[in-house]
Order: C-alpha cells, then structure tokens, then sequence
C-alpha cells in the first residue's frame, strides 16, 4: 500500500474548467463593462469610417496604443462637430468586447476636441473680470427706446441676419430708416471691424439704437464677440447696444455688455420696434407662456419615459441590437471592399485581353501582308522585263565576233524563239479571227459564249479579224 493511501490521504487529477470561446468572449466583456462603465479617454482620431446606418467607427492611438471606438447612431446625432483623422479628442463611454472579432473597443456617448475646455476657461475668467468691475450691472445699463426713427446695424453685408431684421422691420415698422455698417462677424479681424462700427455710429449721431447681430455657430465661430476690446467699446456706447449674437442657447461677453440682449437676430427687430397693439403684444405673452407650459409638461413626461427606458432589460435589448447592427456593418464593409477588389481584378484581365487583340489586329497582319505581296509583284515584272529585254537585245543584236558554234547557239536560240512565238500566234484569238470567226462582246465587255446571255433589243460589239462593229439584238433562239 503506497504511503499516501496509509496515511488517509488521497490525490486526483484537478479539474479543468473548459471555455467555448463565445463563453470566455462573454465573460471577458461582462467583467471589463462592470470595471470601465463610465471612463474618459484622450487620443488621435484615425481609420474614420461613417456606416451608412448612422454610427460611427473609428480608432483612438497615441504613440503606444491604439483602441477601437465606435458611435451609435443617436449620440452621433448630437455632436456638433465632425471628427476627421488626425483630430485630437477626449472620448466619454464605456469598455466592451466586439464578440465577432474578439477585439476591445470603447462605445462612446459622448465626444468633444481637445481644446474647446481652454476656450471656455478663457470665456470665464473675462467673463468674471468684467464682472468684477461692474460692467455687467443692470444699473449702467441704457434703456431701448419705445419706436426708434433711426437704427443702426452693425454685422455683415451678406449675412441671413440682416435679412431677418430687414424683414421684420419694413413689416412692422415701415417708416423706420436704417444705417448698416458692414463688419466681419468671424476671423482674426472681426472683433475690431465690430468695435470700429460702434464707434461710428456713436460719433455720427444718426442713430438712436445699435443692433449688433450674428448667427449661430460653435464656440470657435463666436470668438470675436468674446474679445475684451469689442466689450469694453460696447459698455463705453453712449447709444443704446442690443446684442443679437447666435442663437437662445449661445452666450457671449458681448451680450453681458450690451444694454440688451435678443435671443436671435429677428428678436432684436422686434424689441427695436415694439407692436403698434397692446393686444398683439398680450396673445403673444400668452402664447408663450402656453408654449413653455406644454413645453414643460412635455419635459416632465419625456423625464418619466426617460427613467422607463433606462430600465436594464431595455438596456440589454438596445445593447444587443447594437451589437447586431455594428455586426452587420462589418460585413456590408467587407462585401464592399470584396466586390471593389472584383470589379479591379476584371477590369484588368479585360485590359490585358484588349491589348492582346490589339497585337493581333487581322487588318494590319493582311495590310503587311499586302504590301509585301505588292512589292514583290513590282520586282517581279521589273525583273521580267529585264529578262525579256535581254533576250530582245541578244536575238536583234548578235555579236559578230563570237565563234562558229556561238553563232551555231545563237541561231539556235533565236529559231527557238521564233517557234514560240509562232505557236503563240497560233494559239492566239486573233488567228481565229483570221480564219473567219468572230468574238462577241455584251455592253458590260463580257465575252459571250451563249446565247441565253442575251436578250431582244440587247446592244453586242462584234471584233473581227480587222475593225469592229456594234449590232442590235433582234431575236434570241437557244
């Protein structure tokens, strides 16, 4: 008996634990979403791929790492700027696994460049600098005359803006007279051609309000009325300054400044001028006050099917759907890129098989091969011409001073031509001819050798032995 049974002890083989690979995927997935639920992460954007079914796919790296990101469709929706390659951003999600390739990725919610923060901090401190030394308080403040006769617009020629406010004021206000200075509202030099148009239309005292107006834009596109130098010319106006810079939402120093400020350009035509009605002006209260009480009422029961939705078995099925569709985009990439590879494979067998046809074109194989057929034809006759042209000059010039037998081969020669050509002359149509017969020619110089060829009233040429003659057809008898 072994010692370790005798002492009551006994050792078995541990047991192993054995993973699908679709169990090991899923547990690794569940354990990193429990861990990384709601992390930021900052890096360069590369391999930006939009699908077509709204979300986007792309990679954050820095010089050590890189991770696979992707963007559903309703937050991609919500970012108010484009991400390109090579663009520096900070991400906000949650780590997951992609099951089909068994790659870590973060599923963004939120995205936003690098560097937006700054200018924000930066609006803030100015914002508090001001504050401080009161140019922000209501009691400095200019009040808006009631039916101005004069208004000045300072913003751009070509802006949606000056539109609006033009509109509304030959609508309300048909009488009113308007001095626009033209300024650009984005770029380095807007902050002071705007300062410039305050100043002006101070010093022209043509006015009696100032509207400066622009549209909306993001927080790099509203810089220049950020400027310390355009809020201080504004706050030292002794014209009354309404601002009317981007849209409800946006906020800048210049509108803090400013003796007013309308919500949008259009609002600011109608705060200049004010509604001939007392009427009009209270359905309008009341319209708005009913427009923000349903708004409200709406927002309480979006808040409620908000807190519904969250629920986790809602949770579950939109993440798996998600995970189907980001599924179904990596197949629809890859049949793509499958069928472009296709499509170029063909088109260059189909450019080899015509470059082949082209090297054998039959029209220029039988084009050479007529002009060699050509060429030797010509030495051919210039040859034979040349032999023919010999043999005149031997038999019409014989040399005298040859021998007795080259004068014996001479006429030998010359009595075998002229048996040549004896029987040339006897085998030719002319001696036919001599013998009393005749050739018969049709119009078209067709040798008739039957009488079907011809028809009554057909006109024949007849060659005789000398002279010709042409003759009429009468009858034709077979």
């Amino acid at each position: 008996m072994a010692a370790s049974e005798q002492l009551g002890l006994s050792f078995g083989a541990p047991a192993r634990k054995i993973y699908a690979v679709r169990e090991l995927v899923s547990t690794i997935r569940t354990q990193l979403e429990r861990s990384f639920t709601d992390i930021y992460v900052e890096g360069e954007v590369s391999n930006f791929r939009p699908a077509e079914s709204g979300h986007i796919y792309f990679t954050l790296k820095d010089d050590a790492a890189q991770l696979r990101v992707v963007l559903w469709r309703s937050q991609a929706r919500l970012l108010r700027f484009r991400p390109e390659n090579g663009m520096q951003v900070i991400a906000r999600g949650r780590v997951t696994v992609y099951d089909e390739r068994g790659e870590l990725q973060l599923q963004a919610e939120f995205l936003e460049p690098k560097g937006a923060g700054a200018l924000q901090l930066a609006f803030e401190q100015l914002k508090a600098k001001l504050a401080a030394e009161g140019l922000f308080d209501s009691s400095r403040k200019k009040p808006i005359p009631a039916l101005p006769r004069r208004i000045g617009i300072v913003t751009s020629s070509r802006a949606a803006a000056l539109r609006d406010i033009l509109n509304i004021l030959q609508r309300r206000h048909e009488s009113v007279n308007v001095l626009i200075y033209p300024a650009q509202v984005q770029g380095e030099a807007a902050a002071s051609d705007v300062s410039a148009g305050v100043r002006y239309l101070n010093r022209s005292g043509k006015v009696e309000v100032i509207i400066i107006a622009r549209g909306g834009g993001s927080l790099e596109d509203l810089l220049a009325f950020n400027n310390e130098g355009l809020a201080r010319t504004v706050a030292a106006s002794k014209v009354p300054v309404i601002s009317a810079i981007g849209h409800e939402t946006d906020f800048t120093i210049c509108d803090f400044v400013a003796d007013r400020r309308a919500a949008t350009p259009s609002e600011a035509a109608e705060i200049v001028v004010a509604a001939k009605q007392e009427l009009e002006e209270k359905l309008f209260a009341l319209h708005k006050r009913l427009l923000k009480a349903t708004q409200y009422r709406l927002l309480l029961a979006r808040n409620a099917l908000t807190r519904l939705t969250q629920h986790s078995a809602f949770a579950r099925m939109k993440d798996s759907i998600a995970r189907r569709q980001q599924r179904l985009d990596d197949k629809l990439y890859r049949m793509v890129q499958a069928h472009s590879q296709n499509l170029a494979r063909l088109r260059r067998q189909l450019e080899a098989l015509d470059s082949r046809l082209r090297h054998q074109d039959m029209r220029v194989r039988l084009g050479n091969v007529g002009r060699e057929l050509s060429a030797r034809e010509v030495a051919l006759h210039a040859a034979m011409a040349n032999l023919l042209a010999q043999r005149r000059n031997q038999l019409n010039h014989p040399v005298e001073s040859l021998s007795r037998t080259g004068e014996t081969l001479i006429l030998q020669k010359r009595a075998q031509w002229l048996g040549l050509d004896r029987s040339l002359q006897a085998l030719s149509p002319k001696a036919v001819l001599a013998r009393g017969y005749a050739l018969v020619f049709d119009e078209s110089g067709t040798l008739v050798k039957e009488a079907s060829q011809l028809q009554a009233g057909d006109k024949v040429r007849t060659e005789l032995r000398r002279g010709r003659f042409i003759s009429e057809v009468g009858d034709v008898e077979e």
